[in-house]
């Protein structure tokens, strides 16, 4: 029997790349757990002190040290990089996968920063890094869950979109509405302005920096507000029902009419079309 494409590519490799890659990339030893762990605490660590770094009072006080720690992890970040990239059985695949592509987002606003300062902020997309702690820790069930999540937007993604459509339809009439009706003398200079004050008030957030003060313009905003609170129930029934849907035991039986899939357990007909279901083959 040939051996497999990837049996034989890990075979070519030297074997202080085998084993380096298998402390890297598995946690089953005791060395892999205890790269992961440092790993984890460095990630922690790193995006700590771009968190204070960020307080003026400390960066007045601390910022020469907090920058020579953030140096510190990007250059050991862009080592340990470099070392996936090697030691990966396809270096290709690890860098177009997800980690891979937030390893690479970790250490660039470093390097960017030397070009446009200020922008090492940006590093707290290390914060991304940590989702390897549902490896490290084997939960492997929180991530069985957040594949119901998935399933679960993305199948009312479609009544979703028809939702946001409809709502920036609202925001648009009623922001050119309280144009007209407001004017600039009261604040809302512009068409765009008064939207802003639309999605502001329908999202029941109301910063009260723009606020109407004709009777009409009351009216107007009062009908908003009102509206908000009804907008607001409808995607969190939608993602609801999606939810219990995608949670639901499914059994994958083929309707002849419509070619529907997936189907409750206890199914007799097709929630699609309604066609009698076949009857479930006998194991």
């Amino acid at each position: 029997m040939a051996a497999s494409p990837d049996r034989e590519y890990v075979d070519r490799r030297a074997p202080w790349r085998v084993s380096l890659g298998n402390v890297i990339f598995n946690n089953d030893t005791r060395a892999g757990q205890l790269f992961d762990l440092a790993l984890t605490l460095l990630i922690f660590a790193s995006v700590f002190a771009v968190m204070l770094e960020s307080v003026s009072g400390l960066r007045r006080s601390y910022g020469v040290m907090l920058r020579d720690l953030e140096w510190l992890f990007t250059i050991v970040f862009t080592v340990e990089y470099t070392l996936r990239l090697v030691t990966a059985r396809r270096a290709l695949h690890y860098s177009r996968s997800f980690f891979g592509v937030v390893d690479l987002l970790s250490i660039l606003p470093g390097f960017i920063a030397l070009l446009f300062p200020g922008t090492q902020a940006f590093t707290v997309v290390r914060a991304l890094r940590l989702l390897r702690v549902f490896r490290i820790l084997r939960l492997g069930r929180y991530l069985q869950e957040a594949s119901v999540i998935t399933e679960a937007l993305r199948a009312s993604s479609a009544k979703i979109t028809v939702f946001l459509a409809t709502v920036l339809t609202l925001v648009l009439i009623i922001g050119a509405l309280m144009y007209v009706v407001e004017g600039p003398e009261n604040g809302y200079t512009s068409i765009p302005t008064s939207m802003y004050w639309a999605i502001v008030t329908i999202t029941t957030v109301g910063y009260g920096d723009i606020a109407p003060s004709t009777p009409l313009g009351k009216f107007l905003a009062s009908l908003t507000m009102i509206l908000g609170y009804g907008i607001l129930a409808v995607p969190t029934g939608i993602v609801t029902v999606s939810l219990a849907r995608a949670g639901r035991p499914t059994r994958f039986v083929t309707c002849e009419r419509c070619g529907e899939e997936r189907h409750d357990t206890d199914a007799r007909y097709c929630k699609t079309c309604g066609e009698r279901l076949p009857a479930a083959p006998q194991a």
